[in-house]
């Protein structure tokens, strides 16, 4: 009996010494969807890194991106015959509303359509919205009080003449944001009020910057009292720090979806499909919240938190957002005629 006594005790010092191996010797990691893929990335900042991190520890696949303005992504795919990369992440809408039109893009169905609202991403598909970029004002409180002039809280109010030359925005053929401006009065005040309207509007501005940061740094500098800008958490940061306030307009605010889209016949087709689904994932829109500095009414998908700027979305303009793209050549033009050589000016 003491024989078998100090067998059986061997046994289970056996087993339980093998159970505490196991884990080391027989389990394996368990291995992700797309290990040893690559996803090619176009983006407009290097910023976005750590959303691409998050999506290689999801999904296994590693990220590599360049940073490309939307004009210079379409000059590259028409020059090259073919497309750069497999996802296309971040610019304005008119370059991937040009791009799905010229048969540039893929088309990618959501797993989930519930969750985004309509309005933010294309009806065919081929693009969608990471988040929307809406237009302010940024105000220098030092000039104001200086000059003794009005806190302009609107559009109308930004027409008067007491701002005669103390108003400046960017040339909307090179800025996505006030091209956003521009298209977004059209459809506040309607074609004919519309352009009556930038005409008042143009009398205030003695010229219109070339880059999309002029409005922003020259009120910044003091050179003008109020900017038309991009509003975010940057512009209400740099408010708090120099004495500048950030208007949303109350009787309405232009915005527009910033596009992601797939590349048409790109060589990680499925990995590009994941990402898209990836990107709507409360954990992806927290990091583009963060990234973009991003109200929660900025963001697209529901119940996501970003920042708390006190964006009212019951003032974001009821846009055509179809018109978006295919009417910029004609907006443009009219523009031209209206601003003429302010546009050459500074």
């Amino acid at each position: 009996m003491k024989f078998i006594r100090k067998i059986a005790v061997a046994l289970v010092a056996f087993t339980m010494l093998m159970g505490s191996l196991i884990p080391f010797t027989s389990v394996k990691a368990e291995e992700k969807e797309f290990e040893g893929r690559t996803l090619n990335v176009v983006a407009t900042s290097e910023a976005y890194k750590p959303l691409f991190d998050l999506f290689t520890e999801k999904t296994g696949a590693e990220v590599e991106f360049l940073s490309m303005s939307s004009g210079e992504v379409l000059a590259r795919i028409e020059a090259e015959g073919k497309s750069m990369a497999d996802v296309w992440f971040g610019g304005g809408l008119d370059a991937f509303q040009s791009a799905k039109e010229k048969g540039y893009l893929e088309k990618h169905e959501l797993e989930n359509p519930d969750v985004v609202d309509s309005r933010f991403y294309d009806e065919d598909g081929f693009w969608f919205a990471k988040g929307l970029t809406v237009v302010g004002f940024l105000i220098n409180n030092d000039n104001i009080e200086e000059l003794g002039l009005d806190v302009p809280t609107s559009w109308a109010d930004l027409a008067d003449p007491q701002y005669k030359d103390e108003v400046i925005m960017s040339d909307p053929s090179v800025s996505g944001t006030n091209y956003a401006a521009v298209k977004g009065l059209l459809d506040l005040f309607g074609e004919e009020e519309g352009w009556a309207y930038l005409e008042k509007l143009n009398e205030n501005i003695p010229f219109y910057g070339k880059r999309g940061k002029d409005p922003e740094e020259k009120t910044l500098q003091g050179e003008f009292t109020i900017g038309i800008i991009p509003a975010d958490k940057k512009s209400f940061d740099l408010a708090e720090d120099n004495n500048l306030t950030v208007v949303y307009p109350e009787d309405g605010i232009p915005w527009v979806p910033e596009g992601v889209a797939m590349f048409a016949n790109s060589e990680n087709t499925d990995v590009a499909h994941a990402f898209i689904d990836f990107m709507l994932t409360e954990e992806a829109q927290k990091i583009i919240a963060e990234v973009d500095g991003k109200d929660s009414a900025q963001l697209i998908v529901e119940g996501v938190e970003g920042f708390d700027l006190g964006l009212p979305v019951d003032k974001l303009v009821e846009q055509d957002l179809l018109t978006f793209g295919s009417s910029r050549e004609s907006i443009l033009s009219r523009f031209t005629e209206i601003a003429g050589s302010k546009l050459d000016e500074q």
